[in-house]
């Protein structure tokens, strides 16, 4: 049986289409995937995040528990956060994920909702020899994300901390909408935005806030379905579509969240290494659709009779108004420019290769 978020009630009372997703029952969309991505790109708008995981790391081994454990280097200061991938020892992806770093001897990792069992159990079976204490938090731990340019002015509203000095992937603790809560300014949208975790039971008081906050600006409750064409749209990859156990962070390149010139010893290393050095049969690519329709997950790519690749991500881009796709392509095809087929139902669509991401318009702050 599926789980409910605490803001269950609240997605059914908007009238949200309700579905299963990683194990929950979640909102797919409000109006309509395109008007709810298009206040995102130009005012604002509030997500549901509480399906996500949160796993506390706490301890004097913590940081060279996460150095092990992950591919980037966790030694950022307290109240900063960073983006990595945890592979297996041959270079799959076990998940991508955010750390925060909350203080010298603790961190918070926040992982895929679909991979909260899996990513777990891996964490879990990696402690032997590290002094460190981990804790699975993601039942009491709600998140309410806000995004878009008009983000920080509704943010602003419901606390008194400095958000305007609060950098892209910084965090603080404090009081938002009368709460305790992680204040962090990061989201996958390619928008300005911060991610609001609090406890669950605060959920609604919080949610209620935004949107009232939001009101002027009319704010849109934002399901799953506009997340995803919002993040397809700047590149960002997601697991289980563009990135699994089959995918390396080089092949999806992510290199720059796989630190080789340091000397930590992370799970994976001598495959990432070696494919850095010989380089990766494949890579993941950004393609536009020149033709009409556009390709989704799982579509084969020709050039000619012979396959190059498969689309591991495809949509119409609302904020474009044109056919987007991400996929993995064979390394001699990946250079910008490169022609190639999609092939839907029998027929042949055309893409070419193009730098990512397909949207650059985005309010984020660098």
């Amino acid at each position: 049986m599926e789980k409910k978020t605490p803001l269950f009630g609240k997605h059914r009372a908007l009238g949200a289409d309700i579905q299963p997703f990683a194990g929950y029952l979640m909102p797919i969309r409000y109006d309509g995937v395109t008007s709810e991505h298009m206040a995102v790109r130009k005012s604002v708008g509030a997500f549901d995040l509480s399906h996500m995981g949160e796993f506390r790391v706490k301890g004097q081994g913590a940081m060279a528990f996460l150095d092990h454990l992950l591919t980037n280097d966790a030694d950022v200061l307290p109240g900063k956060a960073y983006y990595s991938t945890m592979c297996y020892p041959d270079g799959g992806i076990v998940d991508d994920l955010i750390v925060y770093r909350i203080s010298g001897q603790e961190y918070l990792m926040v992982v895929n909702a679909s991979n909260i069992e899996k990513d777990w159990a891996w964490v879990e079976s990696h402690m032997t020899g590290f002094d460190v204490k981990i804790t699975d938090e993601s039942d009491e731990t709600a998140l309410v994300a806000i995004q878009g340019p008009k983000a920080q002015i509704v943010a602003e509203k419901l606390t008194d901390a400095p958000l305007e000095a609060l950098g892209y992937y910084e965090h603080l603790t404090g009081v938002f909408a009368g709460v305790p809560a992680l204040i962090a300014r990061t989201g996958y949208t390619g928008e300005d935005g911060f991610e609001i975790y609090t406890r669950s039971g605060d959920a609604v008081a919080v949610w209620d806030a935004v949107m009232a906050a939001g009101k002027e600006f009319d704010i849109a409750p934002v399901g799953l379905g506009a997340r995803d064409t919002l993040r397809l749209e700047v590149g960002y990859p997601l697991y289980g579509n563009d990135i699994d156990h089959s995918v390396t962070p080089i092949e999806a390149k992510l290199g720059w969240v796989v630190k080789l010139k340091t000397d930590k010893d992370f799970i994976g290393r001598e495959i990432l290494e070696r494919q850095r050095d010989e380089k990766p049969a494949r890579n993941l690519v950004g393609l536009s659709v020149t033709g009409k329709g556009f390709p989704r997950h799982g579509t084969p790519l020709f050039q000619g009779d012979r396959q190059v690749g498969t689309v591991t991500s495809g949509s119409i881009a609302p904020a474009l108004n044109v056919g987007v796709c991400l996929g993995l392509v064979e390394y001699g095809v990946r250079k910008n420019g490169t022609e190639m087929e999609a092939e839907v139902r029998g027929k042949r669509i055309p893409v070419k290769v193009v730098g990512i991401p397909f949207y650059s318009n985005g309010s984020r702050k660098s």
